[in-house]
């Protein structure tokens, strides 16, 4: 459990220097270069995400119940993750989705975690789980009072909002379909 907790510290820490520090990225790129900065930050990103994959598959192996879901909540859970991939979609097809929602990408990791904490009640789940759904709730309401960050995106158009449910609908139906099952040994149905 130590490698996903250090890897969470180390992954959602980095994405945390905007929360923290809103002008800390522009002034290491100003001091050190642009592309330095964003080298460094992307190789620790990688090296907390890596150690949290690894940490979390270590974790399931020997599983320690911090609560025992509901069965009946995997439908619950089924219901929130519709709009997740819709959400990540419209990150970078601008449309009235995106202007809805204005920070699509951390409304489908809230609803993302949410949804899964409902489903599994492991420790490993809670630490990953709730230290992702902590992380985007400050993340979103870091928001209302820092300047936004601006991301690359698709040229705003009126079949993007299209695009985001029809492919966020297919990415859902791959996942359910054996995606996950193959990616993650586990069924979600």
């Amino acid at each position: 459990m130590l490698i996903l907790i250090i890897g969470l510290l180390v992954f959602l820490g980095i994405h945390s220097v905007l929360i923290v520090k809103p002008d800390l990225g522009r002034s290491m790129a100003a001091r050190h270069g642009e592309n330095t900065w964003k080298g460094a930050y992307s190789v620790i990103a990688i090296i907390g995400l890596l150690l949290v994959i690894y940490g979390y598959g270590l974790a399931r192996q020997q599983p320690a119940a911090a609560y025992l879901p509901l069965p009946g909540l995997r439908h619950l859970t089924h219901l929130l993750m519709l709009p997740v991939f819709v959400l990540l979609f419209a990150t970078y097809f601008p449309g009235r989705i995106k202007s809805a929602t204005r920070h699509p990408m951390l409304w489908a990791t809230i609803l993302w975690a949410l949804a899964h904490l409902l489903s599994n009640g492991n420790w490993a789940d809670v630490l990953l789980f709730g230290g992702f759904l902590a992380w985007a709730a400050a993340d979103l309401i870091s928001m209302s009072w820092r300047p936004a960050k601006h991301i690359p995106t698709v040229p705003a158009g009126r079949f993007n909002d299209g695009v985001c449910i029809i492919g966020g609908l297919i990415v859902y139906a791959l996942f359910v379909g054996g995606l996950h099952r193959w990616l993650f040994g586990v069924a979600p149905m």
